[in-house]
């Protein structure tokens, strides 16, 4: 009677084996992203079963959860695509990234359309953004302290967008923008409410003004607060230079 000698583990058979083993592993892991979530969504543990709205300041919370139209049957491991995309037709949502808490929290998070500013209608005050686009806030219910425009100027909309990012400071102080005439072309008038630092006065500016330009006030109103001084406007129109104008 002989032994039978074990296996070589370097025979051709043997690295066959491994081979396969290794790939099948690699599989496995390479293709979990696709059959995990088959899986996990059939677990009841996994069920959607809170909302939470980050970003959301204009936009009413309720709204935002209306549209993603989830039901007791969701999973959080539901693809959440068309639930983006549902939110993203809300007029006053300008992107929307939805992510997932364990074991059942939807955390969405929105960028709004800021309001830029008031719009006169026949409807009454209409908010809108800095393409002119109506946005749904109901100055008499949100908290929102916006510039008046008579009528929806794509010039003044643009200024005020940027203003509003850059220079959001001097933005809460615009109470009102004017297109005024001036020969053949025309100009802006700004009407800046007073401040703890600054008394309310107007700003002139030609109509390619941008928040560069309209930054140039800002050392000036300390120059004059320093001084005690008080302007009644300050006239921007002059390439480099800020006229100010003293009662």
């Amino acid at each position: 009677m002989t032994d039978e000698a074990p296996p070589n583990p370097r025979s051709p058979a043997m690295r066959m084996l491994r081979r396969t083993g290794a790939g099948l592993a690699v599989l496995i892991v390479v293709a979990g992203p696709w059959w995990a979530p088959l899986i996990l969504r059939q677990l009841d543990f996994f069920r959607v079963r809170r909302v939470e709205i980050d970003g959301a300041r204009y936009v009413s919370p309720d709204e935002i959860v209306s549209r993603l139209r989830i039901d007791t049957t969701a999973s959080l491991f539901d693809d959440v695509g068309p639930l983006e995309k549902r939110v993203r037709q809300h007029p006053s949502v300008r992107d929307v990234r939805i992510e997932r808490k364990l074991p059942g929290t939807l955390l969405v998070r929105i960028t709004e359309n800021l309001p830029v500013a008031f719009v006169q209608a026949a409807s009454g005050l209409v908010a809108v953004d800095a393409t002119g686009r109506s946005l749904p806030v109901d100055p008499a219910t949100a908290d929102v302290d916006l510039p008046v425009l008579a009528v929806r100027d794509t010039l003044s909309l643009r200024v005020l967008g940027e203003v509003r990012d850059q220079l959001p400071a001097l933005f809460a102080r615009i109470g009102e923008v004017r297109r005024l005439p001036r020969g053949g072309s025309f100009y802006l008038l700004f009407r800046l409410t007073e401040s703890p630092t600054n008394l309310a006065h107007d700003v002139l500016a030609s109509g390619d003004v941008g928040a560069d330009r309209l930054s140039d006030i800002v050392p000036v109103e300390q120059d004059l607060a320093r001084r005690k001084l008080r302007a009644t406007e300050l006239d921007l129109r002059f390439r480099d230079q800020v006229i100010a104008r003293l009662p």
